[in-house]
């Protein structure tokens, strides 16, 4: 990675004279992109505490993947060294977490983590320019093994996968796994279950001897932080009685976010999948009972440009999508799943491993180790289907799979993801510090960090939002509410229905429906004829608020509009009506004491449905009841109704 200038300290020339800790026993994290670097990251917490240890770390520079390297080096807060550099100091130990580069030149005692669930993808080898030519760099072999057998992964002596007509498989090969002279370039090959060793075993039995079975860290943080689904469901804006729907990718033309899958197709339809994905998602899914967000992996961020992968989902962002950081939240969020629309990635086989229903949209079994348990996942989990017609059919789909799964589905897959849960951080940091021939830290536990609690984000859809109202009762009145995106591609239709959503029927009239538009929204023509008008924001900012008087303000500057709205809080708005009426709608809490998390937005549909439905005979919405209870698919929410004084006009 070129632009890094050599250090001068804490290594360098002459830098004994500048450093303020002599002695320190040095370990270098080997960086490849950013997707290599979370699994360094996990391992990092394994060495605070220890005075003795200075951490450094690199970026070797032969990943096609290297936008968004430099950012993560420097959050990381270790000094960089620049790759020509690192490769001609001396370290104690180095630690990566993938096969590229020239690993071969490196000095000194190399471990190599997995950077997903064990190793499961076919890959092309490496190019040899990636390669150094010469092993003088070398230590002598024995120097490289670690010093106590406790570490070593046990034998196999059952069948092993046969090696005849495969291709290299990334990890497992000896394209990938040995360097010119056909000798290991690592010193320890981490591993997480004994599946792996037989595989390695049988693939490249040349370096199954520095096999190392130390658990997966990535698996024991999302196991530590299961007791905390409920938190991650909330901070990602999910209430009860609704749905967390993750779409998870992984990289390649193959994956679902690809373009030539080639799967879950009709026999006659040869366009990817992911477009009608996304549509469908917006079109099929009312967006009180589902939230959607998307899981990319950190190759598709950083490949394509985060810009641009965001312009690729502008339509269904807009729509209510929300897209996770590649590298903050996503465990969190497959914690809170209720259900993964994925692939063959990693990500989606740790969500089948903690007992998250999946559904594959993209299944390519050429691609994988057909002995993987990846590949097991994909030969055995439901599968997606597209439909070119029929309403429903995704959600359908998505239900079906949620109703459908039992708890012990994947437990022998799960069972295979790591053979010493929750012992990974005990297991790696003896590994570590017995290769520097180091005691590790008397008296403190090796501990991994707890996967933090997201900051709270809600959805926002700024697309227009077709609402279908039912009234159901009236003492006090309530109304089944049904609000779904529409978009370019998901057009309002004559067939809206709201069959499905668990509104029931009680005293219903006909259904009727208005819309809803977003005042920041990118369709500005469509705030002209909305019936609803909405902004969000605190009620004393300055640039809009107070709330009465930016309602006063859209009332006049949108004409058609029956009702304004504006969001001030979680499970709060306040109401304008063309009567002149200001009202305060405000959630009843849940008996815990928390707030309720639908969209206070639904609340308004449900007073306009009220006021304007046939029974309503051209009452004004000032002479609501108390209180209005919305439906939103199975969930009742109560609302308060406050009647507000008018702000006074400007002199």
């Amino acid at each position: 990675m070129g632009g890094v200038a050599r250090l001068r300290v804490p290594v360098g020339e002459d830098a004994e004279r500048w450093i303020t800790r002599t002695g320190c026993r040095r370990v270098l994290f080997i960086v490849h992109n950013v997707t290599s670097a979370t699994r360094l990251l996990d391992t990092l917490p394994l060495f605070d505490g220890d005075l003795r240890v200075q951490l450094f770390a690199t970026c070797t520079g032969s990943s096609p993947f290297l936008a968004g390297v430099p950012e993560l080096l420097t959050r990381s807060g270790l000094p960089v060294l620049p790759w020509a550099q690192a490769k001609d100091t001396d370290f104690d130990l180095a630690i990566t977490a993938s096969y590229g580069g020239e690993l071969d030149a490196f000095q000194g005692k190399l471990v190599v983590l997995s950077h997903g669930v064990g190793y499961n993808k076919k890959l092309a080898a490496p190019s040899t320019e990636h390669r150094a030519p010469s092993t003088e760099h070398r230590a002598p072999s024995t120097e490289h093994r670690a010093p106590s057998t406790e570490h070593r992964a046990p034998s196999t002596e059952h069948r092993a996968p046969s090696t005849e007509h495969r291709a290299p498989v990334f990890g497992m090969s000896p394209e990938w796994l040995l360097d010119d002279g056909r000798r290991p370039l690592a010193t320890a090959t981490v591993l997480s279950h004994p599946e792996q060793l037989e595989r390695l075993s049988a693939y490249c039995p040349e370096a199954a001897p520095t096999a190392v079975l130390a658990g997966d860290p990535c698996y024991d943080r999302i196991l530590a932080a299961l007791p905390r689904r409920d938190s991650f469901r909330r901070a990602l804006g999910v209430g009860p009685g609704r749905r967390l729907i993750v779409l998870n990718s992984t990289w390649s033309a193959r994956s679902l976010f690809g373009d030539t899958t080639g799967q879950g197709a009709a026999p006659a339809d040869t366009d990817d999948l992911l477009p009608w994905l996304l549509s469908r998602l917006a079109a099929e899914l009312p967006a009180d009972e589902y939230r959607v967000t998307a899981v990319l992996h950190p190759n598709i961020w950083h490949g394509h440009g985060p810009g641009q992968v965001r312009a690729w989902l502008d339509h269904a962002r807009q729509a209510g999508l929300d897209t996770i950081p590649p590298l903050d939240g996503w465990r969190q969020a497959l914690i809170a799943a209720d259900c993964v629309i994925g692939d063959h990635g990693s990500v989606t086989y740790y969500a089948a491993s903690i007992g998250v229903p999946v559904l594959l949209g993209a299944f390519p079994e050429e691609a994988l180790d057909p002995h993987s348990p990846v590949a097991a996942l994909v030969r055995t989990a439901p599968r997606l289907v597209r439909h070119s017609t029929g309403q429903g059919a995704l959600r359908a789909q998505i239900d079906q799979v949620i109703a459908a799964h039992g708890p012990d589905r994947y437990r022998r897959l799960a069972a295979q993801t790591t053979s010493s849960p929750g012992e990974s951080g005990t297991l790696l940091r003896r590994l570590f510090y017995g290769l520097m021939g180091l005691p590790e830290p008397s008296g403190r536990p090796a501990l991994l960090d707890p996967l933090p609690l997201p900051p709270y984000t809600p959805d926002r859809c700024t697309a227009p939002v077709r609402v279908l109202t039912r009234l159901l009762g009236t003492g006090p009145p309530e109304v089944a509410v049904v609000r779904r995106a529409t978009t370019e591609e998901n057009p309002e239709t004559e067939t809206e229905t709201m069959s499905g959503t668990g509104t029931g029927t009680g005293t219903e009239c006909d259904t009727a429906a208005h819309t809803v538009v977003d005042e920041d929204t990118k369709h500005a023509g469509r705030l002209r004829i909305a019936d609803i008008v909405v902004r969000r924001g605190r009620a004393d900012d300055p640039r809009v608020g107070p709330p009465g008087a930016w309602v006063a303000e859209a009332l006049a500057r949108y004409p058609y509009c029956g009702l304004a709205v504006y969001v001030d809080g979680i499970d709060r708005c306040v109401v304008g009506t063309r009567e002149g009426a200001l009202l305060r709608l405000t959630a009843a809490t849940a008996p815990d004491g928390r707030a309720d998390l639908c969209d206070p937005a639904a609340y308004a549909s449900a007073l306009y449905a009220w006021a304007t439905g046939e029974a309503a005979a051209g009452r004004p919405a000032r002479e609501a009841a108390p209180e209005i209870v919305v439906r939103t698919g199975g969930t009742t929410h109560r609302v308060r109704i406050d009647p507000l004084e008018q702000p006074h006009p400007r002199q």
